[in-house]
This record gives structure tokens, sequence and C-alpha cells, in this order.
């Protein structure tokens, strides 16, 4: 059977509590995490069909199917389903929202135990490793001992490799597309500005926005529009829209114009819609922060693992080029890691992860098939 998933429905399970916290890898702790998730598939009596999916940066639990009543089915609903790459006819698939998110997990919104109210920035900073303790948590409550694969695109990826390093013995084939294991200089200064545009913007008050009744809409839709244009390349943003202008008449004007500028438009728009500005803040520090071969115990973590490794980039990807790709295959065949390595040509730049360039599916699901 091939096609896509039926109505599936997002599950909410708290994890850590008072009398037992989320110890934080920065000293910190958190003693209320509750996690939203999604499961494709069946558990297979043994267990060992699991396949665990790390979203990105913006992502969510939904990645696959429909829920009842809403027309948009799942962020990678092209991958996951029956006869797709991650085949639910024969793997288990599970789907959480990360830890610091805005749609179901504990994030900076949520209300602090000790003080009732929402944490705002008194939210701690995160690890990766924080993330993934919370999925390895998550596997427990599910009764699962080991993943047959972890697959994860962007900051999904990074997720599963940090996982590896963390528990060597737990995954047993990792799937990173269009991810680092540390961020350009280029992708920090990005970020900066993003956050800068957030935190400038006069409705963000101290990050306690809710209390007034606003959220910052300027500075969001600033940061996400800019962010938009690293996402895509030149070549698919001149197929889409060219030269073309969206008004009548000759006339020049400072408001939008261009066919482009009415696109970041909407996509600024929609995205004050969906996530929340302090996830954003914290996520993107978060990537910041992420050089895990730093770490003086990797190199011999790694080398204790079995775990097989496929690394995807894309060659019109600018926003993760391919050269912090390999940098990253050169970082884990040092530590004496197997890794399987391409560079597939695509025109859609660091979201064709989440579409269908040629031999990109087909790559997935024989890595998977073993």
């Amino acid at each position: 059977m091939t096609g896509p998933l039926d109505y599936v429905e997002t599950q909410r399970v708290v994890l850590f509590s008072e009398c037992d916290p989320l110890r934080l890898r920065g000293g910190g702790r958190l003693d209320h995490v509750e996690v939203a998730y999604e499961t494709y598939g069946e558990l297979s009596p043994e267990r060992d069909n699991v396949i665990f999916v790390c979203h990105a940066l913006t992502g969510h639990a939904h990645a696959a199917g429909l829920h009842l009543g809403a027309k948009k089915r799942g962020w990678w609903d092209n991958i996951i389903g029956p006869g797709k790459p991650l085949d639910t006819d024969r793997f288990f698939v599970v789907a959480p929202n990360i830890l610091g998110g805005c749609s179901g997990t504990t994030g900076p919104l949520s209300t602090n135990p000790a003080t009732g109210e929402p944490y705002y920035l008194d939210f701690p900073l995160l690890h990766m490793s924080d993330l993934v303790a919370v999925h390895r948590r998550l596997m427990g409550h599910l009764g699962v001992e080991r993943l047959y694969a972890g697959v994860g695109g962007s900051l999904g990826g990074m997720q599963i490799l940090q996982w590896v390093i963390d528990a060597p013995d737990e995954v047993e084939r990792a799937v990173l597309v269009a991810a680092s294991s540390r961020l350009s200089t280029e992708n920090i200064a990005f970020s900066s500005v993003a956050r800068t545009a957030i935190m400038s913007d006069p409705e963000f008050h101290d990050g306690r926005y809710v209390e007034h009744g606003t959220v910052p809409r300027l500075g969001q839709k600033v940061a996400r529009m800019m962010a938009h244009i690293t996402y895509v390349s030149d070549q698919s943003l001149d197929t889409k829209f060219g030269h073309r202008r969206d008004t009548v008449g000759d006339g020049m004007k400072l408001e939008p114009d261009f066919a482009v500028e009415h696109y970041l438009q909407h996509q600024g728009d929609v995205f004050l819609d969906r996530f929340d500005a302090l996830s954003y803040l914290y996520l993107t520090r978060l990537l910041d922060y992420f050089d895990p071969f730093a770490d003086s115990w990797t190199a011999e973590r790694l080398a204790s693992t079995r775990t097989q490794f496929q690394v995807t980039s894309f060659d019109s990807d600018w926003r993760f080029d391919t050269r912090q790709s390999l940098r990253m295959v050169e970082q884990l065949e040092a530590c004496g890691v197997k890794v399987d390595f391409a560079e597939l040509p695509s025109p859609f730049g660091h979201d064709s992860f989440l579409l269908t360039p040629p031999g990109y599916h087909d790559r997935i699901a024989a890595f998977l098939k073993g």
C-alpha cells in the first residue's frame, strides 16, 4: 500500500515533574516538562521498528497525516506514510515537538510552577543535550530502548547527532539532512539580526508581551521574512517570481510592489499566527552554541558507537551549505564512524529537505531498508 496517512491526533504526556525534574546541562532544572507528540504506524512486538523524527527550527509534532477538521497535512507528509521512505506499514514513527517550542511542549510561555505565571525570559537557555534528554525520556515512556533510526533535517539532524553522542548505543541508523555540526559565522549573524528585530520591537515589553495583550509583530515578521530568504535559493525565487510586479501601472513607490515582496510579506504574516517570538529567540540561540565536537568526550563516545550515519546536503542550500556537511562527515570519520555522504542537486535551497528533489527520498528509503 502506498499513500497518505489518515486522520491523526496529537498526544501529550508529562515526562518530568518536581519529584523527578529535568536537570539541564547548563545547571538549571525544569520541574514540569510536558511534551506533545504524534505517532504513525504500529509498534512491533519486539519494539525494534521505531523511527524517531526530529523537526527543524519552527516545526512541531504534526509531521504527517491530517488533523480532524484541518486542511493542511503534516509538515513531512511527503516522506512519512504507507509505502513512503518512512514506511508506516513497516515502521513505528514518533514525532514530538521539541523542548523550548510553542506547540504543546514546555517552552518560555509555559507556566513556571514556582511563580504560577509564564516563564518569559526566566526560561533557561537550552543545550542540544537537553532536547535529547526529553526525547530519550519520551522513548522510555513508550517502552522503547533503541531506535531503528533517528531522522532529522536542519536542527532536526543536529538533535540526532547529539543523541548518538549522548547515548552511543541507542540509535542504529542516523539520517542527517541539510544539517551542521557547528553553525557558520554567517548563520550566527543572520540569527543575531532576527533576535535584535524581535527584542527591539516596542511591543516586546522585555519578553512579557502576553501581559500587555500583544506580540512583537513587526520584529517577528521582519525576522521571519529575512530567514525565509535564506531557506530558498536565488534560482527558486527567480523561477517563481522573476521581476514581476503585482500592481497595475508604471509608477514607483516605497511600499511592496514586486511579487517577491508580497510573497515575503505573506510568509511573515503567516508566521505570526503559528509561532511564538520567545521560542524563536531561545531556539535560534540554541543553534548558535551547538558545537559537539568541541566537547572533550565526543570522540571517545563516538569511537564506541555502531551507529551508521547517512549525511545529505543540497547543492543550492547556502544556509547550511555542503561545506558544513563535509566538515561534519570529516569529524565523524575521524572518530571511526561509518558515514554515507552525498550532495544532491536541487533548485530549492535549504527547504529541499522538506520537498522531493530527485533522488532524495530514494536515498533515505534505501538506507532505512538496510
